[in-house]
This record gives structure tokens, C-alpha cells and sequence, in this order.
């Protein structure tokens, strides 16, 4: 999905308003993700921490999760964003649930609250992932 300057910035600021909703009880660190399915549906999530670790949920899983939940079948485009100093950069969960979802043009926005970006392929971010 081709995405101009204009869209890509509109959609950041929807990812930070996701990102509000973050329960981060234990680290602080709020990740908004929103992903856009083929039919031009727009999912959000943020991420949700428990006590114990292993049972939290990543921004972008949960987005997706949602996604899914209401029919998606392909991630035309996703957007992550986080308060890091470049563009946020998915744990390797992340990546391959995005990539069981995504398609050879899915678009991978990176960002920061600085509205700092990069697009990203799903080879670009997780090149050799595991498939059957």
C-alpha cells in the first residue's frame, strides 16, 4: 500500500494515541501499534504487561490479534511506535507474527514520538523467518 508523506504521519499519530492505552505497570514503556488490513480497516493496540513477564503482550501482537479476530487475513500496512531514540525496532516475537500475516508489500512503519520513521519490507525486518 503506497502511502504519502501526509498519510504516514496521520497514521504515527494514531499509533501514539493507541500507545495511551498501555498498561505498563512494569516497565514504563508504552508501545501503540495500529494495523491496516486489505480492506483499508484500521486495528489499535498497545501493550499489556502482567507480573509475570512471559504473559505479556506486545502492541503490535495485540493489534494483530484484533486484526485477525475481525476477519483480516493480510497486514497491508503497520505502524509501530514507542519513545526510543531512533525508530522503535519489534522484538523477535513481533516480527514473526507479523510476517505470518504479511505479504511481500506489506508496509513496516518504524517510528518514535518524534514522528522519526523508516518503511520497512517484511524481509527487511525479519529475513530467513520460519515458515512451513
Amino acid at each position: 500500500m503506497l502511502m504519502n508523506e501526509k498519510e504516514i504521519l496521520e497514521l504515527i499519530d494514531e499509533a501514539i494515541e493507541a500507545r495511551e492505552n498501555a498498561y505498563v505497570k512494569y516497565s514504563g514503556f508504552k508501545v501503540g501499534a495500529v494495523v491496516i488490513d486489505e480492506k483499508g480497516n484500521h486495528y489499535r493496540g498497545a501493550n499489556v504487561e502482567n507480573a509475570s513477564y512471559g504473559l505479556t503482550n506486545c502492541g503490535e501482537r495485540t493489534a494483530i490479534f484484533s486484526a485477525v479476530t475481525n476477519g483480516m487475513k493480510n497486514i497491508a500496512v503497520i505502524c509501530i511506535v514507542a519513545d526510543t531514540t531512533g525508530p522503535v525496532s519489534p522484538c523477535g516475537a513481533c516480527r514473526q507474527v507479523i510476517k505470518e500475516f504479511a505479504y511481500e508489500d506489506t508496509a513496516i512503519i518504524l517510528a518514535n514520538l518524534k514522528k522519526e520513521y523508516k518503511i520497512l519490507s517484511i524481509e527487511d525486518l525479519l529475513p530467513y523467518g520460519f515458515e512451513l
